[in-house]
């Protein structure tokens, strides 16, 4: 069903000039077709009593690895491990409980261990049993011997980071069971739609235009999705002539193409954030200040080729002298899109974000994750870390997403995030880049502020305001008019 009429709900007021009185909205085909009081039930239309609660439109994450959060339900969770000896202590356990099956790990965060965690460490726990501990970065992974032969990957004590990781990555479902079936992706979507989330943007690393399609057919198309696209896939989407926003399926405009996704410099944790002075600690002696994984020429051709194919590019940049060579990038392709992450920038770099009309991705709960990390490695440049009050007050476009499962898929704790700058006891990291609520529940909408004839037919309806209550329950959530939750 595509058309549902809610009635008595009260609008959460995300720009100005909301009514503050209960209102009726329906939406037809899909789409909003009316607000307001007393809105005439159409026949056959399904009807909603919110009694009073309040209403907004759907929430988007615009960052999402959704095949990896959906596997990692099945792994083995290391992201409360202090050291390598509580890692292969957990890894050794796991493999006493399951002899011979393989060990998947997600989470753990080795940045402030006292050593660097070695294979032979792992062989030690597990033996001919492969081991791979992704980290909670997804920018490296931890493996022992036989992960490493397993995956064709030459052998070596230290962490496997970045390009040679993203690209063993997809080798990794061939020693497990993938847990990435279409009935584990409609649960992962259910659970989205219960946090009042009505779309997400994936960037997940394999083949995502040819994977949704399938998966569509097989019952995910639950909420809307943007599949973006990678470079070693770019050629095959650019034969098919699609362009960013175009139907995936003839006549739904539920599953679109995405952006094109670059991934121009690494991580935090792995010490590869290209920045533009060198890290207190933390970095490869090579590579003091990180490093690109793109050079400019590179970043610019990629830019140039996905632009005039009429593709957005996402590009992934933490670092500021990653986030200053994305924007020449853009400024000399003219291509449209988003940073991703920007989680270190200067007052220029915000202000040439603004004058290119780029939007920035980004992600709060990071700063929960690496606010300790950034004091030790980066101590004197945190107050130009997640920028979110000189983004907002530059004009920039803001987005949040979680980056899962590097955070957890859940709207609510980047907004808490955005607003509050802690996850814990402590004040606020650097409270002068804070967000209000209203900002950032602004920012987590698709850009669509209001519930209006012709908007999106997309909407949550919630126990409490959430302009107040942090984590309101909600009781209703329509993507594209189809009913995806109800409490």
């Amino acid at each position: 069903m595509s058309d549902v009429l809610v009635r008595g709900a009260r609008p959460v007021p995300l720009v100005d000039g909301v009514p503050d009185s209960l209102v009726d909205v329906l939406i037809e085909g899909g789409a909003v077709a009316a607000v307001g009081p007393a809105v005439e039930r159409p026949a056959g239309v399904e009807e909603y009593d919110a009694a009073g609660r309040w209403v907004m439109p759907g929430l988007w994450d615009t960052h999402v690895h959704l095949g990896q959060w959906t596997l990692t339900r099945g792994r083995l969770d290391t992201s409360r491990v202090e050291s390598p000896e509580e890692a292969v202590n957990l890894v050794a356990a796991k493999v006493a409980e399951q002899p011979g099956t393989p060990v998947i790990g997600w989470g753990h965060r080795p940045g402030t261990w006292s050593r660097e965690p070695t294979a032979a460490d792992l062989d030690l726990a597990a033996g001919v049993t492969p081991v791979v501990l992704v980290a909670g970065d997804g920018h490296h992974a931890w493996l022992n011997s036989a992960a490493q032969a397993a995956l064709g990957l030459p052998l070596r004590e230290g962490m496997i980071a970045e390009t040679e990781w993203f690209e063993a990555y997809q080798r990794l479902n061939a020693l497990t069971d993938a847990g990435d079936d279409p009935a584990s992706y409609r649960r992962t979507l259910d659970a989205a739609a219960a946090l009042g989330i009505v779309g997400l943007v994936d960037f997940e690393f394999t083949g995502a235009v040819e994977a949704w399609r399938e998966r569509w057919s097989q019952g995910c198309d639950r909420l809307r999705i943007a599949a973006a696209v990678y470079a070693d896939q770019l050629d095959d989407v650019l034969t098919e002539g699609l362009r960013t926003g175009d139907p995936l399926v003839p006549g739904d405009g539920r599953l679109t193409m995405g952006p094109l996704k670059i991934i121009s410099d690494g991580s935090l944790n792995t010490g590869t954030a290209w920045c533009r002075h060198p890290y207190a600690a933390g970095a490869h002696p090579d590579h003091p200040a990180g490093a690109p994984n793109l050079d400019l020429v590179e970043l610019t051709v990629l830019l140039d080729r996905a632009h005039a194919a009429g593709l957005e590019v996402a590009t992934h940049a933490i670092g500021d002298a990653a986030v200053g060579a994305a924007l020449t990038a853009y400024e000399r392709t003219r291509a449209r899109g988003s940073l991703e992450h920007v989680q270190l920038v200067t007052p220029d770099d915000v202000r040439g974000l603004a004058r290119l009309g780029l939007r920035a991705s980004v992600q709060p709960h990071h700063l929960v994750d690496d606010r300790d990390l950034t004091e030790q490695i980066w101590p004197d440049r945190t107050d130009r870390c997640f920028a979110f009050r000189w983004l907002l007050d530059a004009g920039v476009p803001v987005s949040l997403g979680s980056d899962a499962p590097v955070s957890p898929l859940d709207p609510w704790l980047a907004i808490d995030a955005a607003v509050r700058r802690t996850g814990d006891a402590r004040p606020a990291w650097h409270a002068e880049q804070a967000m209000t609520r209203r900002e950032a529940l602004a920012a987590s909408v698709g850009g669509h502020l209001t519930l209006r004839p012709g908007s999106p037919g997309d909407l949550i309806v919630l126990d409490d305001d959430p302009l107040v209550v942090g984590r309101p329950a909600v009781a209703l959530t329509v993507a594209a008019g189809r009913v995806v939750h109800r409490l």
